[in-house]
């Protein structure tokens, strides 16, 4: 029952033909997209997703499972309410966790859901994503493990960067995984939407990681393909010297101009 890839009762959450079977089939899609190894996004059984099921449940990755191998029984159901509950837990260590963490479950079966899935019911919940995934892109974490990882999120540097990534991606200072991370990361939305009025569509996680949000599977690999190049550009520009980041005013205007609206809209209605 508990070895990777055996079919258990997974999920036992109230999925509608139309919504639940068909975003379960999204995740797997889009988990094994983010898993190929030649994307070089995550190796081994690093990186999670989910999806909003309904205002009450969630999917998630199954801890220890691979998303290049990605298939429906590797996910498991999570109660949203449940699942938030556990912030509020204190001084509680790994192995405890893992115990709430499957009492949060809305089936039964042997599978452990990520030790993450706070971190997810946040990003679905406080960051109004219906799509997550979460990755270690080697380009991304290249800056995110330096003394300037906040270069990605001080700024924008060219302008598919606004429309994609959003007009202020979201850093997130160093945490443990865990409720530690979660805790960091609803602080930091909570933050984010005050100031910003929005909820970011990227994630920094500082010496971690890339969190990409999204309406849809589509969108979700949007901002990490986005998100990589982004990295891999600003690796060049500070190879060569300083980045120099479009003005405010630029990026503003970038961020409401009629033409790129239509553009993200276009970008929305497409798989």
């Amino acid at each position: 029952m508990g070895r990777i890839g055996a079919r258990v009762s997974m999920v036992e959450v109230p999925m509608s033909a139309e919504s639940g079977g068909t975003r379960l089939e999204e995740l797997v899609g889009l988990s094994r997209s983010l898993g190929d190894p030649g994307r070089d996004l995550i190796i081994l059984g690093e990186g999670n997703t989910s999806v909003r099921l309904d205002d009450e449940s969630f999917l998630v990755k199954a801890s220890g499972t691979s998303l290049a191998g990605a298939v429906a029984e590797g996910f498991v159901g999570m109660d949203f309410g449940r699942t938030l509950a556990l912030l509020d837990l204190e001084d509680t260590p790994d192995d405890a966790l893992g115990g709430a963490l499957m009492a949060a479950r809305t089936g039964r079966g042997d599978l452990r859901p990520s030790i993450e899935a706070v971190m997810h019911a946040l990003c679905l919940t406080e960051g109004e994503a219906t799509f997550v995934g979460h990755t270690h892109p080697v380009s991304v974490n290249s800056i995110l493990c330096s003394d300037r990882a906040e270069v990605l999120s001080e700024g924008a540097i060219f302008p598919d960067q606004i429309v994609v990534l959003g007009r202020h991606p979201l850093h997130v200072p160093y945490a443990d995984v865990g409720l530690p991370l979660a805790r960091a990361l609803r602080d930091g939305l909570r933050e984010h939407k005050e100031r910003v009025g929005v909820a970011p569509k990227t994630l920094y996680l500082q010496n971690h990681g890339l969190v990409a949000l999204g309406e849809s599977a589509g969108g979700v690999e949007r901002v990490t393909a986005m998100a990589e190049k982004h990295a891999r550009i600003m690796a060049g520009a500070l190879a060569a010297g300083e980045p120099v980041y479009l003005t405010a005013e630029q990026a503003d205007s970038l961020d409401t101009r009629p033409d790129e609206e239509y553009r993200r809209r276009v970008l929305r209605e497409s798989k």
